[in-house]
């Protein structure tokens, strides 16, 4: 690529491995003007001939545009090995339903997800990227996971390209940031237990239609009571919760390994303004459930009233997708702009066709006429049911900020399984909170005005210990916060002094990483043995000895 280890790593570390390609190519491009200016004109061609540009159309470029306009020299390059190419045929517009909602907020695309290419068009956006000098392999994985259309152009295709082969210099493409660190130790996955019942024989779990567990505040069908396996009767109360649309068998195995309870399934449309399709697997109580207050927005107007005016009749959204954990580019909401602005009125269905499934599957909102803008951090935060200014400030770039709010619980819709712990624990609760993110259960226990006697938190970013840290000390928490850095270091033997310590854990809390579970990763979508999810065996294991630990504590 031409780009120096240096530039690389200052660039991914500086915006974060999930930033916009765009945005890391032209961060490195900057960098290398800045420290190279005394040769830069023959630096910035070498750069590009590295890239696969052809060496006259490079020095015209340059000669037009000036050696230091590296952006401008880029975007002329792409623009004519896009014209160079044959012309591309318009894909037929996509049919959307409200099944699709998550699907494509899933990052870009996810296993269920169906694409109406062409072969022709496949082949031409091949050949145009061969021309540029791509090997066919990346063309044919680029094409495969951007797919194709109008929407899909030569240049974010060859954006794509140029920050996979950025990406795989540092192994980066899926990597945890706290994980790039050097000596950083091997996640190991801990031994798997049988399962308690046949249950695996039998077929897997199903999502329900609708996603609303046993009931939420706004739909009808509430559900009072249920019966749980008799192994998870004893205390402590656990809560665990992942992506409701990971891969066959996923749900299954979580069953099996906490105690044979059966998932509910809750899709936080249901409840918020946000999709959110989860998993939770619990032994709560279920009767006695109320909505925390104040009540969360229910609609996108009544989250974000200043859209209004803005708001195209032909947008027919009242809920957004699942919060995602990377933005659209700049680059995105221009094209929205230039392909709306011709028409004084309504534009023609293709044009809005192509904007809507843009903005469904980047959480665009309008601000302005022609305007479609995605949601800031603290946008985020309100819609998650997160204080404003959650995560702001502290050392936390924007890019961290999305990152651990699209990671984080919905606040509002665990707050609602967590409000029957209220009755039961009037003087305080004991919280073990494993993989805690930003606080997502500690805000919601706060919410509930159910006091924290003790919170011993396990996560692995400082970043997002730093915001529960924060919590903790602006809302003037009375108990006892105690924070950990990685599961893994939490023994055995540790557990067990800390449950002597404050007299054991009233709830178990967390959920594992989704990394290797969720629709959107087409690489190392391995499930529960993957090298993130594998996470949920800690779970499992702390879980178990919190449980020991308590029966053996009641009897003494």
């Amino acid at each position: 690529m031409g780009f120096s280890p240096e530039n690389i790593a200052r660039a991914i570390d500086e915006h974060g491995p999930n930033a916009d390609t765009v945005v890391i190519i032209d961060a490195i491009s900057k960098y290398t003007v800045n420290c190279e200016a005394s040769s830069s004109k023959s630096k910035t061609i070498d750069h590009f001939l590295a890239m696969g540009f052809e060496e006259e159309k490079v020095i015209k470029a340059i000669h037009e545009h000036g050696e230091d306009n590296i952006e401008e020299i880029a975007n002329a390059l792409i623009s004519s090995a896009a014209d160079a190419s044959p012309v591309i045929k318009e894909e037929e517009d996509i049919e959307w339903s409200e099944s699709d909602d998550e699907k494509y907020a899933n990052f870009l695309s996810s296993d269920d997800e169906k694409v109406s290419d062409s072969s022709s068009e496949n082949g031409n956006q091949l050949r145009s990227l061969m021309n540029m000098g791509f090997s066919e392999l990346e063309a044919s994985l680029a094409i495969q996971r951007c797919g194709t259309g109008e929407d899909v152009s030569i240049a974010d295709l060859a954006d794509f390209i140029c920050a996979a082969q950025i990406a795989r210099e540092f192994d980066e493409f899926h990597a945890d940031p706290e994980e790039q660190k050097p000596n950083v130790k091997k996640r190991r996955i801990e031994p798997r237990r049988e399962p308690r019942s046949s249950a695996a024989d039998d077929e897997p779990l199903r999502l329900p239609n609708p996603m609303i567990g046993f009931g939420v505040p706004n739909e009808p069908g509430l559900i009072a009571q249920r019966s749980l396996p008799a192994m998870a009767r004893m205390p402590p109360f656990f809560y665990y919760e992942n992506v409701a649309l990971a891969p066959k068998g996923v749900w299954d195995t979580i069953s099996s390994h906490l105690y044979d309870v059966p998932p509910e399934f809750v899709d936080s449309k249901y409840i918020c303004a946000a999709a959110r399709k989860r998993g939770y697997v619990h032994n709560l109580p279920i009767s006695g459930r109320y909505q925390v207050q104040p009540p969360p927005k229910y609609t996108i107007s009544e989250a974000f009233p200043l859209t209004k005016k803005w708001w195209p009749e032909w947008d027919k959204r009242t809920k957004l997708n699942c919060i995602l954990t990377v933005n659209a580019s700049a680059q995105l909401t221009n094209r929205i702009r230039l392909a709306l602005e011709p028409y004084s009125g309504e534009p023609p269905e293709s044009k809005k066709k192509y904007v809507i499934e843009q903005c469904k599957k980047w959480n665009l909102v309008w601000v302005g006429k022609n305007k479609a803008a995605p949601l800031e951090p603290d946008e985020m935060e309100t819609l998650l049911g997160f204080p404003r200014n959650h995560t702001r400030g502290g050392g936390m770039s924007r890019t961290e900020r999305l990152k651990s709010l699209g990671n984080s619980f919905q606040v509002d819709t665990v707050a609602y399984h967590l409000s029957v712990l209220k009755p039961l624990f009037p003087y305080g609760i004991n919280v073990l909170s494993l993989f805690t993110g930003i606080g997502g259960g500690e805000v919601a226990l706060h919410r509930l005005q159910i006091p924290m006697k003790t919170v011993v938190s396990v996560e692995i970013s400082a970043g997002n210990r730093n915001i529960l840290k924060d919590f903790w000390e602006q809302t003037n928490q009375k108990g006892t916060l105690i924070e950990f850095a990685d599961v893994q270091d939490l023994s055995n033997e540790k557990i067990v002094e800390l449950m002597k310590q404050f007299g054991g854990f009233d709830l178990v809390i967390g959920g594992s990483p989704c990394n290797n579970l969720a629709g959107g990763n087409r690489v190392s979508r391995s499930g529960l043995e993957g090298d993130q999810s594998c996470l949920f065996y800690e779970y499992c294991r702390i879980l178990d000895v919190v449980r020991e630990t308590t029966k053996t504590m009641r009897r003494s």
